[in-house]
């Protein structure tokens, strides 16, 4: 039988770091309320094998499309099968899967208007957080993300730059269209564009986990690469939607679209 929650994981690569994550995914109190989707992006060792051995949903790229391609393929998946809500999270095993109930019952929170977010972020930078070790590049590029979405938008996200995120269907149906979401690299960039378009965010300490092998994907001069390309995204997207207003009808079509299918389902 099919539940309304789906986690949905990237992965490239991972065969020494996926056993260990679907195994915790595996546990009672996380498997009667999720079903787990991974999207194997044309890994070159086991990964694939050791998902579909596990039983789980698979999905394998013929080509490696990158981060933001499989998450998206995900979201299209989630969309088709009827799913009311999507947790995504990494394969490396540094997201916390018993952060997934507390992420759950988040998203299906009612504030006093009798709404609930569209997006919840798991933050490694609040409170209750672990303590998490970042590069100093890193640190330098979650400040200045945070500092632009403030400016642009006046409101405090603790961690804009979180892979750890749960999406109503309202939220990853609108990702789930062409041209919503970014391919490569989705990220702060992705958090300021849902906030500039009206979806809500709310956010929750998160525990966080060293990678203990494999490669990272920021790993190098990437991290240059990433922080020049996401600031120049994050003021495309302001011009876009602030001056251009190309896509804030879309996004409300997209919303109602997503609430009838729910009601539907």
């Amino acid at each position: 039988m099919t539940k309304e929650l789906l986690i949905i994981i990237p992965a490239y690569n991972e065969e020494k770091n996926i056993h260990k994550v679907l195994g915790q995914l595996e546990q009672p109190e996380i498997a009667s309320i999720a079903d787990v989707l991974v999207i194997d992006d044309a890994s070159q060792d086991d990964t694939g094998r050791i998902v579909s051995a596990r039983g789980h949903r698979l999905v394998r790229h013929v080509f490696n499309l990158g981060y933001g391609s499989a998450l998206q393929l995900g979201y299209q998946y989630a969309e088709r099968k009827g799913y009311r809500y999507v947790i995504q999270m990494d394969a490396d095993g540094q997201h916390d899967a018993w952060d997934i109930p507390v992420i759950y019952e988040k998203l299906k929170e009612k504030n006093e208007q009798g709404e609930s977010p569209d997006i919840v972020l798991a933050s490694r930078f609040m409170e209750q957080s672990s303590h998490f070790s970042f590069s100093l590049m890193k640190k330098l590029a979650c400040v200045m993300f945070r500092a632009l979405i403030w400016l642009t938008t006046g409101k405090q996200i603790a961690d804009p730059t979180t892979g750890y995120q749960g999406l109503s269907r309202s939220a990853f149906c609108y990702y789930a269209g062409y041209g919503h979401f970014d391919d490569k690299y989705p990220d702060a960039n992705m958090v300021l564009q849902m906030m500039l378009l009206g979806y809500s965010i709310a956010q929750i300490p998160a525990q966080m986990h060293a990678r203990t092998e494999g490669k990272s994907m920021h790993s190098g001069l990437k991290p240059v690469w990433y922080m020049l390309r996401m600031c120049f995204s994050m003021l495309s997207i302001l011009f876009r939607v602030k001056i251009l207003k190309l896509e804030r009808g879309s996004c409300h079509e997209n919303k109602a679209r997503g609430q009838e299918k729910i009601s539907q389902s």
